[in-house]
């Protein structure tokens, strides 16, 4: 088994949901990504139910359910029917799938636990990424209320944040020594 790449992390971010203010992931998706039943993942979680306090899992209600359906269907039917007609969805938050490799012992959960924790982490440097951004406009913002730059300065600076990272451009094709032509 190639630990390195065992699951790509554009897999795992997908099924990184945004739900009361927290991201989780489903206990159905866990259980596919351990390579096992949704079943046998719970039943091991409710025999070590200490180690998972409210806010390391919690249960849907009927009403997110239904719209954890409703969004889900854009990327499975199949998936999207099964959550529909679930009666119970229970999701785990970023602490509660780290406690998932102790409770399920296995060398994939622990290989498929590490690329999950690395999937958090880079949704959190991007929220952090944004988060710069939104702080330097509304910085920004601030000096054009006070009048301390003038209008043309803040699209430049929105421009210059806007941009990506600048690289030095390479030169294609032949370059001839120019002294030598005179």
């Amino acid at each position: 088994m190639d630990k390195a790449n065992l699951i790509p992390a554009q897999i795992i971010e997908k099924k990184i949901f945004l739900i009361r203010g927290q991201k989780v992931m489903l206990d159905r998706d866990l259980a596919e990504l351990y390579g096992t039943q949704t079943k046998v993942l719970n039943q091991a979680v409710k025999r070590k139910r200490d180690r998972f306090p409210e806010d390391f899992m919690f249960s849907l209600t009927r009403q997110e359910i239904l719209r954890m359906s409703q969004f889900v269907t854009s990327f499975s039917r199949r998936q999207s029917a099964t959550l529909k007609f679930s009666k119970k969805v229970t999701v785990f938050t970023e602490q509660g799938v780290a406690m998932l490799s102790s409770v399920l012992n296995s060398e994939r959960a622990v290989q498929v636990n590490i690329a999950i924790m690395r999937s958090f982490v880079k949704l959190r440097e991007i929220i952090a990424t944004h988060k710069d951004l939104a702080h330097k406009l509304a910085e920004l913002e601030r000096r054009v209320e006070k009048n301390e730059i003038e209008t043309k300065g803040v699209f430049d600076a929105i421009r210059q944040l806007m941009a990506p990272p600048s690289r030095p451009k390479r030169r294609i094709g032949f370059l001839a020594d120019r002294e030598e032509e005179k």
